[in-house]
C-alpha cells in the first residue's frame, strides 16, 4: 500500500525525532535506517522542500526536524513525499458512475480515509513513546548516534 519512498521518509523522520534536537549526518541516518544514501538524499530533499526537515552544511551541521516530534504527524511526513490520494470520482471514468463511487471504489476510499485519519491523529513522538518492547528502527539508537557525534567533535 505504501511505496518505498514513504517507508524511507518515515524511517528517516523517526530516526531524527529520536535524536532531536541533535543534527544527524546523512551517513548516520543511512546506516541506522538502512536506506541507501543516494535514495536518502532524494527523500531528505523532498522532506526539506515540504518543511519537515532542514539541513545545515559544515562542522556541526546535519539534518534536523523543523517541528518538534510531538507536533509532527505521520500524515505530514507521508504527504510530503507521496500524498494519499483519495478516490472522488470513478477511476475508470465510467459515465454511469459519475461522482458516485461503485461499491468497490467506495470501500477503497473508505480504507484510505481510515489510514489518513489514523496518520493525522498520530504524532512521531507518540509512535516513539508507544509501549510494546520494540523501539522503532534499532535496538539502541541514541547510543549509536551519540558515539558517532562524539567522533565528529
Amino acid at each position: 500500500m505504501f511505496s518505498q519512498t514513504v517507508e524511507y521518509a518515515l524511517r528517516a523522520v523517526v530516526f531524527l525525532a529520536d535524536h532531536a534536537p541533535t543534527a544527524c549526518t546523512t551517513d548516520q541516518i543511512s546506516t541506522a535506517t538502512q536506506v541507501p544514501k543516494p535514495y536518502l538524499s532524494k527523500v531528505l530533499q523532498n522532506l526539506g522542500r515540504n518543511n519537515i526537515v532542514r539541513s545545515q552544511r559544515g562542522i556541526g551541521g546535519g539534518v534536523t526536524l523543523v517541528k518538534m516530534p510531538n507536533e509532527l504527524t505521520i500524515l505530514e511526513v507521508v504527504n510530503a513525499v507521496e500524498p494519499i490520494e483519495r478516490i472522488h470520482t470513478c477511476p475508470l471514468s465510467l459515465k454511469s458512475h459519475g461522482t458516485k463511487l461503485c461499491p468497490l471504489h467506495q470501500r477503497m476510499d473508505e480504507a484510505l480515509e481510515m489510514v489518513e485519519k489514523s496518520f493525522k491523529q498520530t504524532t512521531v513522538a507518540e509512535m516513539l513513546a508507544e509501549p510494546g518492547g520494540s523501539h522503532p528502527l534499532c535496538e539502541n539508537p541514541k547510543a549509536t548516534v551519540e558515539k558517532q557525534i562524539k567522533k565528529r567533535q
